[in-house]
């Protein structure tokens, strides 16, 4: 297929075939107002406020009811651990959902699937605060999982289409902090609500978030996937004076074709490229890290050091801090060391967005060792708590990092690759706590939580191998995505 050219004005030219095609080439430029690229600041960050709300909120979501996992057991009579399953399934949609909806963006456009989606997360929350039995819980809990993920697969490629690549890492870095922000505020919200009220008011409450954010998008969003902007215009064009245009990288295939490979894209990506393979594997050794501490938080500070629900919740902060922190101060670090690397060797290659993975390569297997014994001979709670610190900016790091080098390496299919890399690791990090709490009871705490350690050890070098090899192995493993 064509390369799709983002950063072109509506210009008309006759095609050079020899007076057989009549058709007129519909193209943006640089300052054309219709093209996202060349859009206000304004009105890109409005549409960034739009995204990134909804991804705050879905893995706020998914979290917001970890202080009330014993209080959700006692009034369903189920175990502790049969709770943790509403968890599971949320997560394991977050990944899945991302390999249907990000095509689907590809092919009808990211506002739709915004729309759709999200208004289907929101009303979903009221079954759920009226649900009386654990398996209508998880039916709901799983469903909302899936339309939940509609900003986690696409918000990539929103922002791709309305940045280009020297620009994108910082704006980027604002977004993923939803992501990663929305599973510390949650347990804090959640300890709040639950102080005062009971469990299903934690769903009500997310309804009455979830309604005020759809409601803007429904007014602020707007459209950025240039080919879907083409289309209609090309359309207008046919309307207005009845000739026959079209646009590079145009899909003229059926629908039902265009749909089938759309939903293939980011399951090829992900088994035939080791780049996104592997680094979806360090994602997932972190989402099931982070995911196994939320689950333990509750018996780690509630049972070991006493503290109250509220307090719990407050614990969260701590990884939230060090979210917080990286986005400050690192994450733009990424368009420096990519700008002075593509200056310095005279071309931007995806691989000058991995130096900075390396800073979370090192904090990440330090700071859960550091966790996993400070608590296992109970030392002061704040030394536990400042460890999360460390581990929150070890995750941004690495996070960024790696959805940058998606974007760079699959830029006019940036929500596929993405997409891709989150499924491998939503399903880890939603399956892999089920285990933990069998795993710290037969190793106990130290050893236990140590095994992330030293996965996190093992996976370390990888930023560095694909920084000099990564370059080969794409060209070596290169497929035609359609």
């Amino acid at each position: 297929m064509p390369r799709i050219s983002n950063e072109r004005t509506a210009l008309l030219r006759d095609e050079e075939t020899g007076g057989q095609d009549n058709r007129q080439l519909i193209e943006f430029s640089k300052d054309d107002p219709s093209n996202p690229r060349a859009w206000s600041k304004g009105k890109k960050l409005a549409n960034i406020a739009i995204i990134a709300s909804m991804a705050v909120l879905s893995p706020l979501a998914r979290s917001i009811f970890a202080p009330g996992i014993r209080q959700i057991a006692e009034s369903l009579k189920v175990s502790e651990n049969e709770v943790v399953a509403c968890q599971t399934g949320f997560v394991v949609m977050l990944g899945v959902g991302p390999l249907i909806l990000a095509p689907l963006s590809e092919t009808f456009g990211r506002k739709p699937l915004y729309l759709i989606c999200f208004t289907a997360f929101t009303l979903l929350q009221i079954p759920t605060a009226l649900a009386k039995t654990l398996p209508v819980l998880i039916t709901l809990r799983t469903f909302a999982g899936f339309f939940g993920s509609v900003a986690i697969s696409n918000g990539g490629g929103t922002i791709s289409d309305m940045y280009q690549s020297h620009e994108r890492a910082g704006i980027f870095g604002w977004y993923l902090l939803g992501p990663l922000l929305g599973p510390s505020i949650g347990p804090l919200l959640g300890g709040i609500i639950l102080s005062k009220l009971d469990w299903p008011w934690l769903f009500w409450v997310l309804l009455i978030i979830c309604s005020v954010t759809i409601a803007g998008a429904f007014v602020f969003l707007k459209e950025t996937y240039t080919p879907v902007l083409l289309a209609k215009r090309k359309q207008d064009k046919e309307n207005a004076d009845g000739g026959e245009y079209y646009f590079d990288g145009e899909d003229v295939r059926p629908l039902k074709t265009k749909l089938a490979s759309s939903i293939q894209r980011p399951l090829r990506i992900l088994f035939t490229q080791p780049i996104v393979l592997i680094m979806a594997s360090y994602q997932a050794l972190i989402f099931a890290t982070n995911y196994s501490l939320y689950t333990q938080f509750q018996s780690v500070y509630g049972d070991g050091y006493g503290f109250s629900i509220l307090q719990v919740g407050l614990i969260y902060l701590g990884p939230g801090l060090g979210f917080l922190t990286a986005v400050w101060f690192i994450v733009p670090k990424i368009d420096v060391v990519y700008n002075r690397l593509s200056e310095k060797h005279r071309e931007s290659k995806p691989e000058f967005r991995l130096p900075i993975a390396n800073i979370g390569s090192i904090l990440i297997p330090v700071s859960i060792f550091w966790f996993a014994w400070t608590v296992e001979y109970h030392v002061h709670w704040f030394v536990t708590i400042l460890s999360t610190f460390f581990y929150g900016i070890g995750q941004v790091a690495i996070f960024n990092s790696t959805q940058n080098y998606y974007i760079d390496s699959f830029e006019n299919y940036a929500a596929s690759a993405i997409a891709a890399g989150a499924l491998f690791r939503s399903i880890i990090g939603g399956v892999v706590p089920l285990f933990t709490p069998t795993l710290v009871e037969k190793l106990g705490f130290g050893w236990g939580m140590s095994v992330f350690a030293f996965l996190g050890v093992l996976l370390a070098p990888s930023p560095i191998l694909f920084y000099y090899y990564g370059g080969f192995l794409r060209e070596k493993f290169a497929i035609e995505l359609d």
